[in-house]
């Protein structure tokens, strides 16, 4: 998986290149947090569930039927996150999504559940240049650590930029 902080890479970009009007700063927040939801699963694997098991690493967590399920439980307090129900949920739903879609680029693992629950079976990108991040603090503050940041400077925070950017640029226009 790309590191844990990683993850919001992408409800930030959305937010850069939205504005604050469409993504209010308290859908943000539950974005960012929402990006990061699916690796609660590592808790599975400290209570004995098998990493390949549905309710493994990287399985039904990280699937787009959970992206959807939390996106429209979340939504449902649209008010409060000064959004509409649509906007939203969209926004939610793209922000967990990501999570999922961004760990399948990794070179690590046993890849992820996309499909859950119309399919148990794991998928990668065809392409897979992230570097893995270890799973413990103890390896992520390491010179491997150091060489995982570095590529998803690369990898994922540049092009997160760069669409957030380019997004804002033709709003703009």
């Amino acid at each position: 998986m790309p590191s844990i902080i990683t993850h919001v890479a992408v409800p930030l970009a959305l937010r850069l290149g939205l504005g604050g009007n469409v993504i209010p700063a308290r859908l943000l927040a539950c974005g960012a947090i929402g990006s990061m939801l699916p690796d609660l699963d590592v808790v599975g694997m400290r209570l004995g569930v098998a990493y390949g098991s549905d309710f493994g690493h990287r399985g039904f967590t990280h699937s787009l039927c959970f992206a959807a399920l939390v996106a429209l439980a979340g939504a449902c307090f649209y008010r409060r996150l000064r959004a509409r129900f649509l906007g939203a949920f969209l926004f939610l739903f793209a922000a967990v999504a990501s999570h999922g879609l961004l760990d399948t680029f990794t070179n690590g693992g046993r890849g992820i559940e996309v499909l859950w629950p119309w399919s148990s079976e794991r998928y990668f990108a065809p392409v897979r240049p992230i570097e893995v991040s270890p799973l413990g603090v103890r390896g992520f503050f390491s010179p491997r650590g150091i060489e995982v940041l570095k590529s998803e400077v690369i990898w994922v925070w540049l092009p997160a930029l760069s669409a957030g950017l380019a997004l804002l640029a033709a709003r703009r226009r």
